[in-house]
């Protein structure tokens, strides 16, 4: 039960995005377009969680992809629906400024 707790939210062994980076890695923040342009990580994709499904084509299934958001909920979310769709390296940054300092 716990380990599918873990995976539904994204928590899982630790990903080196600094590695995913360098190996071609896209961003995708999925939170509102107004938290968006207060403050994002330079380069991310901006493509809102309600828009996602709608906008899924502009991302390319064999990058990897790392979702963030405010807190890590909504990129869980968003890893769900990318993995779904058959992306399947995918990585839950959580929040977007924990992310930064990761990177």
């Amino acid at each position: 039960m716990i380990q599918l707790i873990k995976n539904l939210l994204g928590i899982g062994p630790k990903a080196d995005f600094k590695a995913l980076m360098a190996a071609g890695a896209v961003i995708v923040d999925v939170r509102t377009k107004a938290e968006f342009q207060s403050g994002h990580i330079r380069g991310a994709q901006n493509i809102p969680l309600q828009d996602l499904g709608k906008h899924i084509s502009r991302l390319k299934k064999d990058k990897p992809v790392i979702t963030c958001c405010a807190s890590g909920m909504r990129s869980a979310s968003a890893k769900s629906m990318l993995k779904s769709a058959g992306f399947t390296e995918v990585y839950n940054g959580g929040g977007w400024m924990s992310l930064q300092n990761k990177l």
